[in-house]
């Protein structure tokens, strides 16, 4: 692929390589838990799934700060109690998306395509999503998808996401945390959608100053788009070589699809360190194939899952947690549900390299957590059962960012008196759009306002609640 020529290409060619650069980084973000004035934490009862088991009943307590201060069997005291009678699990951590076009509806390919490249060329695709999407760009506010986007991450569980363009995004994404920006106060993650062509020395100056800081030990997780295509189409198969050609298959690397990859290749990228994203739901609608995630497991080779985007993908990461479940089974490999929720809360944080912050419910950790309603005796098959209707409580950092009204008016009355009211699927729920690490006196829209923007230039708006 050549230099950019629109705006899609404008967006994601670059990646976040030269984003936020170690120097000149002068905001920081507020610290997330305190917001509110708990002073006192907050603790959560229910079916408490950490590292090693799961406690049923067990219990978190959150501290003022943000982090988690208590796990254990024992009731706290002193401390404002939620006794959810739901699993409380680690925040979801969607590996791969492009949030920005999450904003539109799911688009229904008209035929399949041998490639990435035969999808994006196409005049459909060009008139049906592109073309929306560049005068999305142009129209708006910078930041108004991505965080119309975060909304729909966060009231689906998910608390951090891999993806997000460089179209306003700032030091530290609002809302939900992003993998591959700078995060808990340093950017150690870099991505790129396609690999240089010869004739790209833009783009092969970015990939080589991405592998010089790969070596110096700068950079923990570096996400690339490689071999998305069906595997007898040429072009994706070429990728792998070409990867290593330009020395860019490290521990680091982190391949994005890898649909046309067979068994050798998957072998490579295991021997070499590497780690794979699956995004099955896009694969099967675009190629009617997908990446053989099951010998890719096989080969011991780390998988984490990402919803990739909604036009092609799923509606939520709980969603492709089931397309994943059923499409391992079809490859031979009867996956346990622990096995999946490790996909997309611990496993997925070592991927990104943030295991020893994120993806799992530890003391010291940040609070990063969901609530889902119990509905399964066994709280794995619970999780990977779960659909967005089924989440009670997201917390990021001790935020109370989206929950039921009448849970957080009962244990934040202040905080219920300032966030704004949805209805999620017939119950009430409130939501905290205001966090963000923009200038002093920004006020952050709200998601009303943020829908009525994108509507007024946009009306068959994806719906978030749907």
């Amino acid at each position: 692929m050549g230099a950019p020529t629109d705006a899609f290409e404008r967006v994601y060619a670059a990646g976040t390589v030269d984003e936020f650069p170690e120097r000149g980084h002068t905001r920081e973000a507020a610290p997330r838990g305190s917001r509110f004035g708990l002073a006192h934490g907050l603790a959560l009862g229910g079916c408490v799934l950490t590292p090693d088991e799961a406690l049923d009943p067990g219990y978190v307590v959150v501290g003022p700060d943000g982090s988690i201060a208590e796990v254990g069997r024992r009731r706290p005291g002193a401390v404002p109690l939620v006794e959810t009678e739901g699993v409380v699990l680690p925040g979801l951590i969607d590996l791969h998306g492009h949030p920005d076009f999450n904003v539109f509806a799911p688009w229904e390919p008209p035929e399949l395509f041998a490639n990435r490249y035969e999808w994006r060329a196409s005049d459909l695709y060009r008139a049906l999503v592109r073309a929306p999407q560049n005068r999305l760009l142009e129209a708006l506010p910078p930041g108004t998808q991505n965080r119309y986007a975060e909304i729909r991450a966060l009231v689906g569980g998910v608390t951090a996401v891999q993806g997000a363009s460089g179209s306003g995004a700032t030091d530290e994404e609002s809302l939900v945390r992003n993998v591959d920006r700078r995060i808990f106060g340093r950017h150690r993650a870099r991505a790129l959608i396609d690999l240089p062509a010869d004739d790209d020395e833009a783009g092969l100056r970015r990939l080589s100053r991405v592998v010089a800081d790969i070596g110096a030990g700068k950079v923990d997780a570096f996400y690339i788009h490689l071999a998305e295509g069906r595997r007898d189409d040429a072009r994706s198969q070429a990728e792998l070589d070409r990867l290593v050609e330009l020395d860019a298959l490290t521990p680091a690397t982190v391949v994005v699809h890898g649909t046309a990859l067979g068994q050798r290749q998957l072998g490579r990228l295991a021997d070499a360190g590497a780690k794979l994203v699956w995004s099955p739901q896009s694969n099967l609608r675009l190629y009617a194939e997908t990446t053989l995630a099951a010998t890719a497991l096989e080969l011991g080779l780390p998988v984490g899952l990402g919803a990739d985007w909604l036009p092609s993908g799923s509606p939520s990461l709980l969603a492709e947690l089931k397309v994943a479940r059923r499409v391992l089974a079809s490859q031979g490999r009867a996956v346990e549900p622990l096995e999946l929720v490790v996909m997309v809360t611990s496993g997925a944080a070592a991927i990104a390299g943030l295991g020893d912050r994120l993806g799992s419910i530890a003391t010291g950790r940040p609070a990063d957590l969901a609530v889902l309603e119990r509905r399964h005796e066994d709280p794995w098959v619970n999780v990977v059962e779960a659909d967005p209707s089924w989440v009670e409580l997201v917390m990021i950092g001790g935020d109370l960012s989206y929950g039921r009204a009448d849970w957080i008016t009962a244990v934040a009355p202040d905080a219920a008196a300032r966030l704004e009211k949805v209805v999620a699927w017939g119950r009430p729920m409130l939501l905290d759009t205001a966090y963000t690490v923009g200038p002093p006196g920004e006020t952050p829209p709200t998601l009303a306002e943020l829908r009525a923007a994108l509507i007024a230039n946009y009306p068959p708006l994806g719906p978030i609640f749907a």
